[in-house]
């Protein structure tokens, strides 16, 4: 298996996987890939992929880099109460933060990826650590004064010292006493102690400890007495910071220690999520997607490119085997793309058994095969006395020693370098025999006794990679179910050879070659044809699914027009009761009046009263008149028309649509008529003409129910207070609200209400459950005024 994934050049796409980690343990499983046995366990790889790709897709990619150190040797070592230097506790800290931040990421990544959702569940975070670390470390070289309280104490002790110091020596280069005797006015050091550089005839005017001296001998380095006891103090400082440093690193370690189980699950985690999200990458990178995958030896794949070729010059292909034949046998020009093909159905085999995206169009289908032989390319060696054709016959026997049902086989030229009749002979016999184990196999050659085993087996099918003679280059197009011609003669010809030449060639060929070349012509003529069928009929089929559209697009804009219009009579009929009620309460106000102003004017009330309640009365009977002639159904039979004649503009009285005549009445009383797009076969007793005057008079007729409607509905709101009032007098302002916003179209509405005892929310709520106009109503969410505010639904 290992060198048949070399083969197919797997080991490539592996190493185009480790470029998107630096993670070393992941990089090293990334090395050791190889297909998953079972195909539960492909398929589980298949879904991580998968979910990455998902995840990445909708929340870009991970918030930080993956790839982290591997700490668990550190981890061990500190249980062992080992001593962690900076560099392995800054490496943990990361580790710690990476964890950290792919938890919260994952959070919101989508309910199907339940991988990912459970290891950022697992994940556990230990943000005290964490910044317990990276409180005390600033760098690999360097503690934090702040580390602890006795650290910042010894430090600040050097710093006074050594300020104390360059003070005392300051002074002595600046003074006229000792400026003769010294060489430079600098203060340097030598062995971390502060020195001067003194002239050495000098040496017994500056008393102190000499440390160096310069190369001439001219110069040495002189430590005065004045502030040895300081350096000394300094020193001991030194090794006291140094021990305390320790003694940090020691804590922090035991702090490891303590959380080291934590710190074993989230590298796991980290490392796992690292994996993959660098096959996510891969994934989008090569445009791949998830094959479906199963262990029937089903091979289908859509659009197939392989992914180590360009994307600019890869030539996409349909490969299928293993349903309709289990042997395919491929034929074609040298560099016409056959060995390409081979590589990219071993390839996407070995890909999708490992979990890897392949780079194919959705639904393609890929088989996980417990072995998989790739015998492609020339393994002939001198040192072993071995030539193209016995390499090849090497490999083939191991292959038959070893394949099994669920096994696929790649050959490449097929009984190749040797006697043409005898290996013809011998590749029949070889795939007969992989057959009769069930195998799927895939062969290349360039023998005609190949092509017609092909042709004449049940379950064998012939390929071809296409060649364009014109331009004499090869198309790389696999097509399936044609076998290949050689071309030798139209090439020959093309590039000049002499037509006596070529001629002669034909005539040495047999009858029976020349009859199979034949064949194989009018066989790619045929495909040609098909094609060009099959492009005609998809184009045609497209247009009667937009044609389709169009008209299911029109037939529902039909009846949502017959819709609206009955929505308008039912305002129409709500602004007449609306208008007659506003008038009652006029009136009824007004008897009222009078009522209280007592009868000061005898007769006169009694007449005023009077005219009022007959002006209420007719009011009623007109009310009643109006909304009976509304229910009342329209009669759908009206007098025929005379005379109709083509292209005349008729409505059709049940659908109140206007329509123009295609097709005259026959004997039945039926005409045909176009309704925007539709037409349709009516009867000419639905049918009535459209004049000009009537169009006008029916305009006239609606322009005052239209101003009606407007006045009533412009200044209609979205929501009403009605806090501070009872129910009853909540009702009566939100019925007249619910009212204006029903004939203005409004919905949804808020009515605020108060949250309080909650007594006026229920009397509300009670009063929608039987308004004819609600379609439903809750309570507001977070936001909108929780229960303090109900939410209301118009129909």
């Amino acid at each position: 298996m290992n060198k048949s994934l070399k083969i197919l050049e797997f080991d490539k796409i592996l190493e185009r996987l480790s470029s998107y980690t630096e993670s070393p343990s992941v990089k090293k499983r990334i090395e050791e890939l190889i297909p998953y046995p079972t195909l539960a366990l492909a398929r589980e790889a298949q879904r991580e992929t998968t979910e990455a790709v998902t995840t990445t897709l909708k929340l870009g990619g991970p918030p930080v880099n993956l790839s982290v150190a591997e700490v668990t040797k550190y981890v061990k070592l500190a249980e062992r109460n080992g001593m962690l230097h900076t560099k392995e506790l800054m490496q943990i800290s990361r580790m710690l933060y990476v964890a950290r931040r792919m938890k919260a990421y994952l959070g919101e990544t989508a309910e199907e990826c339940t991988k990912l959702l459970e290891l950022a569940d697992g994940i556990i975070t230990v943000k005290v650590l964490e910044d317990r670390i990276n409180t005390c470390i600033i760098s690999e070289d360097e503690i934090a004064d702040d580390a602890s309280s006795e650290l910042s104490t010894i430090r600040r002790k050097i710093k006074n010292l050594n300020a104390k110091i360059k003070d005392t020596l300051n002074g002595m280069l600046h003074s006229s006493h000792y400026k003769k005797y010294l060489q430079d006015a600098i203060v340097t050091m030598r062995g971390d102690r502060y020195v001067i550089p003194v002239r050495a005839e000098c040496r017994s005017e500056i008393p102190g400890i000499v440390h160096d001296s310069s190369a001439s001998g001219a110069t040495i380095f002189v430590e005065p007495m004045s502030v040895v006891n300081a350096n000394n103090e300094i020193r001991d400082l030194k090794s006291r910071e140094q021990q305390e440093i320790e003694r940090i690193l020691m804590e922090l370690s035991a702090q490891v220690c303590e959380y080291s189980h934590a710190i074993f699950v989230d590298y796991n985690s980290v490392c796992e999520l690292d994996f993959m999200f660098a096959k996510a990458r891969l994934s989008l990178d090569m445009n791949g997607t998830e094959p479906e995958l199963n262990d029937k030896g089903i091979i289908s794949f859509k659009k197939a490119r392989h992914p180590l070729i360009d994307k600019e010059k890869v030539v996409a292909n349909d490969i299928e085997l293993g349903k309709e034949y289990d042997t395919l046998v491929v034929t074609g020009p040298n560099t016409g793309g056959k060995t390409v093909t081979l590589k990219t159905i071993g390839l996407f085999s070995v890909m999708a058994a490992s979990g890897l995206h392949i780079s194919a169009a959705d639904r393609s289908e890929a088989a996980v095969f417990d072995k998989i032989y790739a015998d492609i390319g020339d393994e002939q060696s001198i040192e072993q006395s071995l030539s193209t054709f016995s390499s090849h016959m090497v490999n083939i026997v191991d292959i038959t020693k070893n394949v099994d049902g669920n096994s696929l086989v790649l050959f490449d030229e097929l009984g190749g370098g040797t006697d043409p009749t005898e290996g013809a002979a011998l590749a029949i016999a070889i795939l007969e025999y992989l057959r009769s184990f069930g195998v799927r196999t895939v062969a290349t050659t360039h023998y005609s006794e190949l092509k017609i085993y092909a042709l004449s087996t049940d379950g064998v099918e012939n390929a071809s990679c296409e060649f364009d003679v014109e331009n004499l280059q090869p198309t790389y197009k696999l097509l399936i179910g044609v076998p290949g011609k050689s071309n030798a003669f139209s090439i020959s010809r093309r590039l000049g050879l002499d037509e006596l030449i070529i001629d002669r060639a034909n005539a040495i060929l047999s009858d029976e070659d020349i009859h199979f070349e034949d064949v194989v012509t009018e066989l790619e003529q045929s495909r040609a044809k098909a094609r060009r069928d099959a492009d005609e009929n998809k184009r045609m089929k497209n247009e009667l699914k937009s044609l389709r559209d169009l008209l299911e697009k029109d037939r529902i804009k039909l009846k949502e027009s017959k819709s609206r219009i009955l929505d308008e009579a039912h305002r129409e009929a709500k602004i007449i009761v609306m208008d007659a009620k506003e008038e009652a309460n006029s009136i009824i106000k007004d008897l009222e009046k009078m009522r209280r102003q007592g009868v000061k004017n005898g007769g006169q009330l009694s007449e005023k009263a009077q005219n009022a309640r007959d002006s209420l009365k007719k009011k009623e009977d007109s009310i009643d008149k109006k909304m009976a002639q509304a229910s009342k159904p329209k009669k759908t039979y009206v007098e025929p028309p005379k005379n109709l004649k083509l292209g005349q503009t008729v409505k059709i009285v049940d659908m109140n649509e206007e329509a123009s005549v295609l097709k005259l009445p026959d004997k039945k009383g039926m005409l045909r008529v176009q309704a925007g797009i539709f037409k349709m076969d009516v009867h000419i007793s639905n049918i009535r003409e459209v004049k000009d005057d009537e169009v006008k008079e029916l305009a006239k007729k609606y322009t005052p129910s239209v101003r009606s409607f407007e006045s009533k509905t412009k200044n209609a709101s979205t929501e009403i207070d009605v806090r501070g009032h009872n129910v009853e007098e909540a009702w009566i302002k939100v019925e007249k609200f619910l009212d204006d916003c029903y004939l203005a179209g409004v919905s949804p509405v808020r009515i605020i209400h108060g949250k309080g005892t909650g007594l006026l929310r229920k009397g509300i709520q009670g009063y929608l459950k039987k308004y004819r106009y609600v379609k439903s109503f809750r309570n507001g969410k977070f936001g909108e005024g929780e229960d303090g505010v109900t939410v209301c639904e118009l129909k």
